[in-house]
């Protein structure tokens, strides 16, 4: 459990937070049977590493310093300097000791994000296979959360010099572009709709989506405030289910004739079991076997693949073929576009 933390922290810093990067390495250091939190993370039955503990508590503090419950801790959180590491440590052991009830139901349940930043390279993904197809879209997100990145045409992009979007929204996004932009293509949605294990309602549930963001990454903040506010006004479809039972009874095999149906999800695949894996890539075989020009299918997919350094964009189209597009930061913030 210990290296579990420790693992976390190193992520952390790779990805830019030194806050959650130190906030993870004295959490490790501290977590111990003297607290209800602490043995129930010693006694962990799974696995420290891919249940993400580290990053559950991270949350569930984050939580209790948004709402102004541990006004002690709150005082060392960003904006404020990064920390001395025996006050901070101090101030967490009182946390762990005070707020263990609340923080216990946020072990429960695995980190739940909805990356407003992914919108970005799938946003390139899709004005890909427009430019192919010309066709408007039909978008069915798998591990969709609360929606917000089903409603990506809502928003503002530039990407690499091309301005696609709603070039009015509140939720401007802008990452780190290198390669040639992707094709300036208008994008045209004339249904959405989403699947998610535990959906987040936009409306209630935002905060919970805000504690997991890094506390010290005020960008991400931002967008993420925005979009939940695009989302408060015209709430994102989303339903809540099993995603491989799901596509495959709203992916239909029989072609539609005048829209591009793209299945798309982003750090979200890996998360399903492999059964279930099978089946959704067997109903997107199963439809693309009866694709044509004038009913096209696509499947977008923003992933870490096992083998490989990065996380990839990858397009696979019927008719066409299987793409890598782009590499990409994991929570969007830069792009490699290979097009």
């Amino acid at each position: 459990m210990r290296r579990a933390f420790e693992l976390q922290a190193e992520w952390c810093d790779r990805l830019g937070s030194s806050f959650t990067a130190r906030l993870c390495r004295v959490l490790g250091e501290l977590i111990d049977g003297g607290t209800a939190i602490g043995r129930r993370l010693l006694a962990w039955p799974g696995d420290p590493e891919k249940d993400a503990p580290a990053l559950r508590l991270c949350g569930g503090l984050h939580f209790l310093v948004r709402a102004g419950i541990v006004p002690e801790l709150g005082l060392l959180y960003p904006p404020a300097p990064l920390p001395d590491r025996a006050v901070l440590a101090e101030a967490l052991q009182r946390a762990l000791a005070e707020q263990g009830e609340r923080l216990d139901s946020w072990l429960d349940q695995p980190p739940q994000t909805n990356e407003i930043g992914r919108s970005a390279p799938l946003m390139g993904g899709l004005l890909s296979a427009l430019a192919h197809f010309g066709l408007p879209l039909r978008l069915l997100e798998l591990g969709a959360s609360a929606g917000l990145n089903l409603q990506l045409d809502r928003y503002a992009y530039d990407l690499g010099g091309t301005l696609v979007g709603d070039q009015a929204s509140p939720v401007r996004i802008r990452p780190t572009w290198t390669g040639a932009p992707p094709p300036a293509t208008a994008i045209a949605v004339t249904a959405r709709a989403g699947v998610d294990l535990s959906p987040v309602d936009p409306t209630t549930g935002g905060e919970r989506l805000l504690a997991y963001v890094w506390p010290d990454q005020q960008d991400r903040l931002s967008a993420l405030t925005a979009a939940l506010e695009v989302a408060r006004h015209d709430r994102p479809p989303v339903e809540q289910g099993d995603a491989a039972l799901w596509i495959e009874q709203n992916l239909e095999a029989a072609p539609e004739p005048g829209c591009l149906r793209v299945v798309l999800h982003s750090v979200a695949f890996v998360y399903f079991p492999p059964e279930s894996q099978a089946r959704i890539v067997a109903r997107l075989e199963a439809a693309g076997r009866q694709a044509s020009v004038e009913a096209p299918v696509a499947w977008l997919r923003m992933e870490k693949m096992p083998e490989e350094p990065e996380f990839s964009l990858r397009l696979r189209t019927w008719p066409g073929e299987d793409r890598l597009l782009a590499w990409t930061h994991p929570h969007g913030a830069w792009v490699k576009w290979l097009g």
